[in-house]
C-alpha cells in the first residue's frame, strides 16, 4: 500500500475536490468565529444573543460540529461576528 499525501484532510475525507473545498471554507469559518466569540469573554448564552441564534446553536458551533451549518449560515454568523469573509479564487493546483 502507497502511502497518500494531501494539501489539507478535507482532501482526504471527501470523495471529491469540491466537496473537499467546500469543506475547507465551511471549517475555517467555523474555527474563525469560535475564535470571535471566545475572544468576547462573555457566557454562550450572551454570544448567542449576539449572533442572534440559540444557546444550543452556538454550542453546537463551539463544538465544531460542521455538518449542522451550510456555508451560508456562516457566513452570516461571520458576519454578525463582525468578521469580513472573502473569498480567495485562484488556479488549482
Amino acid at each position: 500500500m502507497k502511502d497518500q499525501t494531501f494539501a489539507n484532510v478535507w482532501d482526504a475525507l471527501e470523495d471529491s475536490p469540491e466537496e473537499a473545498s467546500h469543506m475547507s471554507m465551511r471549517s475555517d469559518l467555523l474555527i474563525a468565529i469560535g475564535q470571535r466569540v471566545a475572544g468576547w469573554n462573555v457566557t454562550q448564552s450572551e454570544a448567542a444573543q449576539r449572533l442572534g441564534i440559540t444557546q444550543p446553536r452556538l454550542s453546537d458551533l463551539l463544538r465544531g460540529r460542521i455538518t449542522k451549518f451550510s456555508l451560508d449560515a456562516l457566513i452570516a454568523l461571520a458576519s454578525k461576528a463582525g468578521l469580513s469573509v472573502r473569498l480567495d479564487i485562484r488556479k488549482a493546483a
